[in-house]
C-alpha cells in the first residue's frame, strides 16, 4: 500500500473513532443527565481530547484548530444521536451501546495515533505512546468531567488493547506489511478482545488486592 492510500484508510479510521468517541460522550452525558450544552461539551472533548494532547507531544498544531473534517463529523454524530431519540432509550440499551461505541474509537484511534508516530519517525516507545495517548485521552478527559474513575484505569484490558494494538502497526510498519488487509486485522481484533474481554468481564491483575474476604 503506497503512502497515499494508506493516509486515506487512515483517516477513514480516523472518522470512524471521531464518531464513535461522540457517540460515546453523547451517552454519558445522557446517563449523568447534563444539560444540553453540558452533553456537547462532553461528546467534543470524548471525541478531540486524545487527538489535542497527541497534536501537542508532537509539537503541531491541533488538527482540529483548522481542519473542519471532525467538527463535522461530531456536529454530524450528535445530531443523528438526537434524531435517533437514544435520549429516551433504558439504561440497559444505552449501556450496551456505550461499550461497541467507545470500543470502536478506542481501537480507531490508537491505530490512528500510532500513524502520527510513525509519519514523524518515531521508535517503538513513541509510536506506542501517540497510539495509547490518542485513544485513552478523549476517554480519561470525559470521565473526569463527569467524576468517573476513567476506563484506563481499571476495565476490561483497555489500555492495553490501544497497546497492543499500536505496537501491531508499529510492527506491520517496520516488516513492510502494512496493508488494507493489516489494517483490518488490527481494527477488527482489537475489537474483538476488547468486547470480549469487557463481556466476560476478564481483567489485568490488581495489585493489592484484598484476599480473605478483606480480612
Amino acid at each position: 500500500m503506497d503512502l497515499t492510500a494508506r493516509l486515506f484508510q487512515m483517516e477513514l479510521i480516523s472518522g470512524i473513532g471521531t464518531a464513535a468517541f461522540t457517540f460515546s460522550g453523547y451517552l454519558i452525558g445522557i446517563r449523568k443527565q447534563l444539560d444540553l450544552l453540558g452533553v456537547c461539551i462532553v461528546a467534543l472533548l470524548t471525541a478531540i481530547g486524545g487527538g489535542i494532547i497527541r497534536d501537542l507531544l508532537v509539537n503541531r498544531v491541533p488538527l482540529v484548530f483548522y481542519d473542519y473534517s471532525n467538527l463535522i463529523i461530531i456536529l454530524a454524530t450528535l445530531l443523528l444521536s438526537w434524531l435517533a431519540g437514544l435520549h429516551r432509550r433504558e439504561s440497559r440499551t444505552l449501556s450496551r451501546l456505550f461499550i461497541v461505541a467507545d470500543s470502536l474509537g478506542l481501537v480507531a484511534f490508537s491505530l490512528a495515533g500510532a500513524q502520527v508516530g510513525l509519519l514523524f519517525g518515531l521508535n517503538a516507545f513513541g509510536v506506542v505512546t501517540l497510539g495509547f495517548t490518542t485513544a485513552v485521552g478523549g476517554g480519561v478527559v470525559r470521565d473526569m468531567m463527569v467524576n468517573d474513575v476513567p476506563f484506563i484505569l481499571h476495565k476490561d484490558f483497555y489500555g492495553t488493547v490501544a497497546i497492543l494494538v499500536a505496537a501491531g502497526l508499529y510492527l506491520a510498519d517496520r516488516f513492510g506489511h502494512v496493508g488494507l488487509l493489516t489494517l483490518q486485522a488490527l481494527f477488527w481484533s482489537g475489537l474483538a478482545v476488547r468486547l470480549l474481554a469487557h463481556w466476560r468481564e476478564l481483567a489485568l491483575p490488581k495489585i493489592g488486592a484484598p484476599q480473605d474476604g478483606g480480612k
